[in-house]
């Protein structure tokens, strides 16, 4: 691989550029890639990455590091998405969002023959025979094989293992199997069963449905009651199936994609429908460079994704490409149908995104509190800070009221294993001036640590204190007083217009500000538990303000009245009901709309 030095000029490359459909790729000074786009207009594209004072902190860091650009031009924008697709699958660029867990989905395989087999199957399709799918998971293949090995009993044993039968096996004794290995069923027989599962394999449960029931009853005209139990049974095995997993209103194919950013990494969930039925959902973590954001990780992406795969009709997403109409094209080129990509839903389909959305930001959430990751963000803080000891608890405090009503102070406690939510603990101010956030934070650290001090508990390693250098001075005087050594104290000020990233820490009786970079994991893990102890304290204000009222919690939600709350209070029989109810059930009560309902929900589930 060649390696150069040598500073790259783009100027008498830029002249050489045209104005053409077409793929770049950056490269290092060892001619690695960096980073690969595509472009309409090569020229144009290129160009913008060497204007000066650029904003975006990922290219600069980009352009500083190219030595070399190479250009592939193409003969349409779409044969150049395409192109990037596969070039970033081939050389994984550092500066590209990058899809990591890249395996085709499973499917069901009907093979051929006088007794076909079902079965499991990933990778090229070879085989003779259907293929139903594709599934987000082996699992989901496995529930569904596993029911139609209980409701039409066929087959799924390896064909060396069908043709050495001289007896039925286990699963014809547990009523799996038809043994049409050793005869006991004819191929004329063996053949309905497959077409009953093959109708329910398109998506045709009802028709599967219909024509059990004939069977059903024309099995007890003639008094064939054992024939007519087992069709009965099959049906009431495929009610259930259709009440688990029908989409009401959906009866195609469609995948949902919705995305979620926070902490310098990302999750993808994929919601797949096949036939209008839910098969399941996947999650994906693609490698981030700093500073994207959940609609630029959602167009890589769609990318990467879709470009070696079966691709449904329709594919819902959270956020609406820039290249949509683009990207729909080439995908429809490739799948030779037209393919839909839908940011603008409502109905069902909004309820659907949403639950994708909620999925991966709990997924995320699980992800950056695993203990992989905790460990790593530990050390990173530690080297951040110039610490020699090992970090394995850190402590986080904040202060929420409203107006000086209700006053809560928080404190969470994070460790090796992330969250250790066990010891989260709440404190009601009480006996200060309203609104005092000093006197307040005061009084919560005094009660904290006096107790932890009398009980001989662990003491943290690192105390968070969200706020500045009045916070973080009131902190230092507790730790003081109590004459507690060895705890690091630390107030985070938020940045200007408080936008993430741009934190600075302090460090009690130390001048300097810390000021971390804004994509590391430093950072991300200060922000991380600087927004639970946010979270927490907020909750349990929310909680003490209602509990302090003497009307109700709904009275602070603008849009209730009267008649609204009492209509309310009748429909679920009091706030404690309410307080369970979903944003849908709320919504079906006379006079609130969607909006209200989610209003109403969202003060009893400690949204801020």
């Amino acid at each position: 691989m060649a390696v150069t030095t040598q500073l790259f000029d783009p100027k008498p490359f830029l002249k050489t550029l045209v104005a053409l459909p077409g793929v770049y790729r950056m490269l290092d000074e060892r001619g690695g890639v960096l980073y690969i786009g595509k472009a309409r207009n090569l020229k144009q594209r290129v160009s913008s990455y060497f204007r000066e004072n650029h904003a975006s902190t990922k290219t600069r860091s980009l352009v500083a590091h190219v030595r070399a650009i190479e250009i592939t031009i193409t003969h349409t924008e779409t044969e150049a998405l395409i192109l990037e697709s596969t070039l970033i699958k081939e050389h994984q660029p550092r500066y590209n969002i990058l899809l990591r867990d890249d395996k085709g989905y499973p499917y069901v395989h009907v093979s051929e023959g006088d007794f076909p087999r079902l079965s499991l199957h990933r990778g090229a399709k070879r085989a003779p025979g259907r293929y139903f799918g594709p599934y987000p998971n082996a699992n989901a293949v496995r529930d569904t094989l596993s029911l139609l090995q209980k409701v039409f009993r066929l087959r799924q044993c390896e064909d060396s293992f069908f043709r050495g039968r001289s007896r039925p096996c286990l699963q014809y004794q547990i009523k799996r199997c038809t043994a049409p290995c050793v005869g006991l069923i004819g191929g004329d027989d063996y053949r309905r069963h497959l077409r009953d599962a093959i109708l329910f394999l398109e998506g045709k449960s009802g028709e599967v449905i219909s024509a059990l029931v004939q069977r059903m009853e024309a099995a007890a005209a003639a008094l064939n009651f054992e024939d007519a139990a087992l069709c009965r049974d099959q049906i009431v095995e495929l009610r259930q199936v259709q009440q688990r997993q029908h989409v009401e209103g959906e009866s195609g194919d469609l995948d949902v994609v919705a995305c979620a950013v926070q902490g310098g990494a990302a999750c993808v969930q994929v919601f797949v429908f096949r036939g209008g039925r839910l098969l399941g959902n996947k999650a994906f973590f693609p490698r981030l460079p700093e500073g994207e954001d959940a609609p630029a990780v959602q167009n890589a992406f769609l990318a990467q994704y879709y470009f070696d795969k079966d691709v449904p009709t329709e594919i819902l997403v959270g956020h609406e490409p820039a290249d949509a109409a683009l990207l729909a094209g080439a995908l429809s080129e490739q799948a030779g149908r037209r393919i839909a990509i839908t940011a603008r839903v409502r109905g069902e389909r909004a309820r659907w995104l949403e639950m994708a959305t909620r999925n991966a930001e709990h997924a995320l959430a699980a992800q950056l509190s695993s203990q992989t990751g905790m460990r790593h963000r530990l050390e990173a803080l530690r080297d951040a800070l110039g610490f020699e000891c090992e970090l394995s608890r850190l402590e986080c405090f904040d202060v929420s009221h409203t107006r000086g009503e209700a006053t809560v102070a928080a404190c969470v406690v994070f460790g090796e294993e992330g969250a250790i939510k066990s010891d989260y603990r709440r404190y009601n101010i009480e006996g200060v001036t309203p609104g005092d956030d000093y006197a307040a934070l005061h009084q919560a650290l005094m009660r904290r640590y006096t107790r932890l001090q009398q009980e001989n508990e662990r003491l943290p390693d690192i105390l968070f204190i969200d706020g500045g250098k009045g916070q973080l001075a009131q902190a230092g005087e507790v730790l003081e007083a109590l004459q507690i050594v060895g705890v690091a104290v630390i107030g985070i000020a938020k940045g200007p217009d408080r936008k993430p990233g741009l934190e600075t820490l302090y460090l009690f009786e130390e001048n300097r500000p810390i000021i971390l970079l804004a994509h590391s994991a430093a950072l991300h893990l200060v922000q991380q538990i600087r927004d639970e102890a946010h979270r927490f304290a907020i909750v349990g204000h929310r909680q003490r303000r209602a509990k302090a009222r003497t009307t109700s919690a709904l009275d602070n939600i603008p849009g209730i009245g009267p008649k609204r709350r009492q209509a309310l209070l009748k429909q679920f029989g009091g706030l404690k009901q309410l307080a369970r109810a979903g944003v849908e059930d709320i919504s079906q009560v006379d006079g609130i709309s969607a909006e209200l309902a989610q209003r109403i929900y969202d003060v009893f589930h400690g949204e801020s």
